[in-house]
């Protein structure tokens, strides 16, 4: 007997007392728990968001909607980045005053390619306050999962408020499981067993948030 059939027989051995009948699991499983812990305003939502991506270690920016290009070109020149990454759906307005060169987002770059591009610049998905997270969904602001891991530099604008949510549960309704999510809570980082802290060991080394308000694109439904 191969070690597929034993499994198969355990499963078989385990379900067969279970009726036709059974309660179905998406019945069984309450689902009535909190969708955020207490009642903020929009603008506590956003400070929350902001203070805990401060504490992941994420510089935090904040402009209005027309300053953002300006803020990108004094960030990228601030960096010394020669190469940006780019993504095909970013707004072209948001590079208006960045002088570094523009690498696209190609299926064929290699990962030496990419470690060699000194920033990258994305749009998000949503960003959840309670968890200081940011989530990336590989739409065309965002690009493909590969070019905010490998670059050293990530910068990631956030729509504020509409693509801001206080908890997790908030968040997965505006998420499609289909796509290859990222889930981003400051830069990448690691710890020894000394418990001494690494950062840059499978992702960027210094991620940067820019909270712009006053965009255009309506809240996400």
């Amino acid at each position: 007997m191969s070690s597929r059939e034993r499994i198969l027989g355990r499963v078989r051995r385990a379900l067969a007392d279970v009726r036709d009948d059974d309660t179905p699991y998406e019945q069984a499983v309450r689902r009535d728990y909190l969708s955020e812990h207490g009642e903020r305003s929009v603008e506590e939502t956003v400070e929350l968001l902001a203070e805990n991506l401060a504490d992941y270690r994420a510089i935090v920016h904040r402009c209005a909607d027309e300053e953002l290009p300006d803020v990108l070109g004094r960030l990228l020149a601030a960096r010394g980045a020669r190469t940006v990454l780019v993504p095909p759906g970013l707004p072209e307005r948001w590079l208006e005053a960045v002088d570094a060169t523009r690498v696209p987002d190609r299926a064929a770059s290699t990962p030496h390619e990419l470690d060699r591009v000194d920033s990258v610049v994305t749009g998000c998905a949503v960003a959840i306050a309670e968890t200081g997270t940011i989530v990336l969904d590989g739409s065309p602001d965002q690009g493909r999962r590969r070019i905010t891991l490998v670059p050293d530099h990530h910068i990631c604008v956030v729509r504020v408020p509409a693509q801001v949510v206080s908890s997790v549960p908030q968040a997965m309704p505006r998420l499609d499981p289909a796509r290859p999510l990222t889930w981003i809570s400051g830069p990448s980082a690691t710890s020894d067993i000394e418990l001494d802290r690494v950062e840059g060991v499978h992702g960027p080394r210094t991620l940067e948030v820019v909270l712009v308000s006053g965009d255009e694109v309506a809240p996400l439904a």
